[in-house]
């Protein structure tokens, strides 16, 4: 059944990217980026059986960052794959600073919803500092090596070799560096490893997942459905 949802979602998450894409332009683009990182930071807390592994929820959401950076890459250029990093980067720890201002306020006698909040915010600011310094790598090194490649392979054709190649490559980092610092000491070394695998596992499948949807909206821009106004 979880397989059956993941997928499911992996799908609702692409389409919700292109759908945005071709209403709002690259501002879709720019505004997709913090909704992907607050939900992933969110969802991470929770774990679920999916293809026989303990993997994270947030895993699918926080993946599709490296699609929306793959297609202003590849539509716009580095400069403005690297203004979608340094926005995911501040929502975070805007969010962050926020989840947390909501905690020390003292609840009233009638309200029901502080313990919760506090269970999910109260581990957020470990949760933060990985997800800043994973997000911050990774992306800029996937911005870095998607561009490095379309140098190398400017043909349309190839997209998806500097599209896999840049994001597995950028996920590996970014799987790495989180589980480190969001699990280290947490978990004994031998869960650490398991976390750290299905975790890139499924990064992986969305990866290979996101191929064709990088090709759609780079046909959506050349065909000019995107609205030119909000380019700029």
């Amino acid at each position: 059944m979880n397989e059956l949802l993941w997928l499911a979602m992996l799908l609702v998450n692409f389409l919700s990217i292109l759908l945005f894409y071709r209403v709002l332009g690259k501002t879709g683009l720019y505004v997709w980026i913090p909704i992907s990182v607050i939900v992933a930071n969110i969802q991470v807390l929770k774990l679920i059986e999916i293809f026989g592994v303990s993997a994270t929820l947030g895993n699918i959401v926080y993946a599709t960052s490296f699609l929306v950076t793959d297609i202003l890459s590849e539509n716009y250029g580095k400069k403005s794959a690297t203004k979608a990093v340094l926005i995911g980067f501040m929502a975070l720890i805007a969010s962050t600073l926020l989840f947390q201002a909501a905690l020390w306020f003292y609840p009233s006698v009638d309200d029901w919803s502080h313990v919760h909040l506090n269970a999910l915010f109260s581990f957020m600011p470990r949760i933060a500092l990985a997800s800043l310094s994973a997000f911050g790598i990774s992306q800029l090194h996937d911005v870095w090596a998607y561009n490095y490649w379309k140098k190398k392979w400017p043909s349309a054709k190839l997209i998806w070799i500097r599209n896999n190649a840049s994001t597995m490559v950028s996920q590996l980092l970014d799987s790495l560096i989180f589980t480190l610092i969001a699990f280290g000491g947490v978990f004994p070394l031998p869960v650490l490893i398991e976390i750290l695998l299905s975790t890139y596992f499924i990064k992986w499948l969305v990866a290979a997942a996101d191929t064709p949807f990088i090709y759609w909206a780079t046909w959506m821009k050349r065909d000019g459905k995107i609205p030119q106004e909000m380019e700029n």
